[in-house]
């Protein structure tokens, strides 16, 4: 869409949140990967008729907002109130040299269709405001003392949303020509106010205002990707040697030998490596670490652990349980098993409950019957978004 005036869009992101709860005001908290200010600036900036977007916060959040959006974005400090707010953004605009059309939004409604921004900036080819509305669809009714009483015509009633949209020079006067005595909940009304109409234009589903925290969990339901069940395999076997310390599950065991190899020989953490890797279709643990590579020589095996950790996260995925068989006829791996358990967990950023760790033997049959080596095998659990 082309747009011949110059439009600023202005994000009201100065209040406290105060209905969601928590420590962080809402339009910092993160919805979908991004913190809710970003997803509303993401929306106006990414518009072909916006040329700049200006962001109004509370005092003491300017630094937060600019490490956020970046140093070019214009970061004003707004008032107590939301109204005061936006008349601080505006006379910044007007300061800055002026627009013709400015666009007011709430950071509070994130998930802005750019659908909404050309319907309200065609309105504004006949009208000086256009905000978006939605019917109302359920019954309205007047109740005193608990008890219903009229019902209420909802056939001209609507449910008003933002971006609201003004030829900039009439919101400006409007705003320099309030009674600052009274407040206003949207600026079509401080327009009207001066004799101006405003045109309603359709409005849309998604630009719900998150209020409270279950609008946060409802937005964040519908937003989450499609996950699917992944299980990977893992088995890896080392000798056992003299000299050498024996590493199990991250964990130093007390023993009379230790796990040979080219890193510390970790067969337990190497199997859960490879189950994970095995899981993302992602190679195995030789692929990412080569054993030719000498930059691995003794490498603790945490380290391949934790890539293969980042590796999950790199495809947007969690790891929902890690089953580990240690298979050795000595040491006993039982005084160890929640060291082991706890290591693991801390290492792949899970909860101790998600890690299995057990123990068997083979019966004094083959090499770790002989005790001449140990074997471990795992399976990794993942939840994968459904096309990765």
């Amino acid at each position: 869409m082309t747009f011949p005036l110059k439009t600023i869009a202005l994000i009201v992101a100065a209040g406290q949140g105060n209905r969601v709860g928590g420590d962080v005001p809402k339009q910092y908290r993160v919805v979908a990967g991004k913190t809710v200010l970003a997803h509303a600036h993401e929306a106006l900036a990414s518009h072909d008729a916006i040329d700049g977007v200006v962001i109004v916060v509370a005092a003491g959040q300017q630094d937060v907002a600019q490490a956020l959006l970046g140093e070019d974005v214009q970061v004003v400090v707004g008032a107590d109130s939301r109204r005061g707010s936006v008349h601080a953004g505006l006379e910044a605009i007007a300061a800055a040299g002026g627009a013709d059309i400015v666009l007011i939004h709430d950071a509070a409604r994130p998930f802005l269709p750019p659908v909404v921004v050309d319907r309200l900036l065609d309105a504004l080819m006949d009208k000086d405001g256009a905000i978006p509305i939605l019917p109302v669809a359920d019954t309205l009714v007047r109740g005193a003392g608990g008890l219903m009483e009229n019902t209420v015509d909802r056939a001209q009633l609507h449910r008003v949303q933002t971006p609201q949209a003004f030829r900039f020079p009439a919101i400006l006067a409007a705003h320099r020509a309030w009674d600052t005595a009274h407040d206003a909940t949207d600026d079509a009304q401080i327009l009207r106010a001066c004799g101006h109409d405003v045109i309603l234009v359709q409005g849309d589903e998604r630009l719900n205002k998150l209020t409270y925290e279950q609008d946060f969990s409802r937005v964040q339901a519908l937003l989450a990707p499609v996950f699917v069940t992944r299980v990977g395999m893992g088995y890896d076997v080392h000798r056992l040697a003299a000299g050498e310390p024996l590493w199990l599950g991250g964990v130093l065991v007390p023993h009379d030998r230790g796990l040979a190899g080219h890193s510390d020989a970790d067969v337990a953490l190497h199997a859960i490596v490879d189950a994970l890797l095995g899981a993302l279709g992602d190679g195995d643990i030789g692929s990412h670490f080569p054993p030719s590579d000498p930059q691995w020589r003794g490498a603790s095996s945490d380290r391949f652990l934790a890539h293969a950790r980042d590796r999950v996260k790199a495809h947007q995925g969690r790891i929902d349980h890690i089953d580990l068989t240690i298979i050795c006829e000595a040491p006993k791996i039982g005084p160890h098993r929640e060291a082991m358990r706890a290591r693991i967990a801390e290492i792949l950023e899970v909860s101790i409950g998600q890690v299995s760790v057990k123990a068997t033997t083979t019966e004094r049959l083959g090499f770790a019957g002989r005790r001449e080596g140990i074997a471990a095998q795992a399976v990794a659990t993942l939840s994968l978004p459904a096309l990765s």
